[in-house]
């Protein structure tokens, strides 16, 4: 993988946010929940949908701490605008584990 500067990384902007709502989405080709994540202050509440289904319920999310890209465009997933990227890395069987604080920290803050 090509080497990037350290302004490249700035480019994306990866922030903490907290779940607020969670919910199957069925529709999706590959199984989802939609998300709606609160980023706090100028960047407010945005939805996502994440393949996470292997880890996780709806019902557990409400109340989790995320990280998320918020400076992508929208994606249309369905019909569903997902808005931000939720992070999240491969376990050993290729289902995606979320990317989050391990101690509580304020909506919106930036991944430094």
């Amino acid at each position: 993988m090509a080497e990037i500067t350290y302004d490249d990384f700035l480019k994306v902007d990866i922030r903490v946010g907290t779940v607020i709502d969670a919910e199957p989405y069925p529709e999706a080709r590959k199984p989802a929940i939609k998300l709606v994540v609160d980023f706090g202050g100028d960047i407010g509440v945005k939805k996502s949908s994440a393949q996470i289904t292997d880890h996780y319920a709806p019902e557990t999310l409400v109340g989790k701490q995320v990280m998320a890209v918020v400076n992508f465009p929208p994606r249309q997933i369905g019909k569903f605008m997902s808005e931000v990227l939720v992070l999240g890395a491969m376990d050993s069987q290729g289902a995606v584990v979320l990317i989050s604080p391990d101690q509580s920290v304020p909506n919106g803050e930036r991944m430094h």
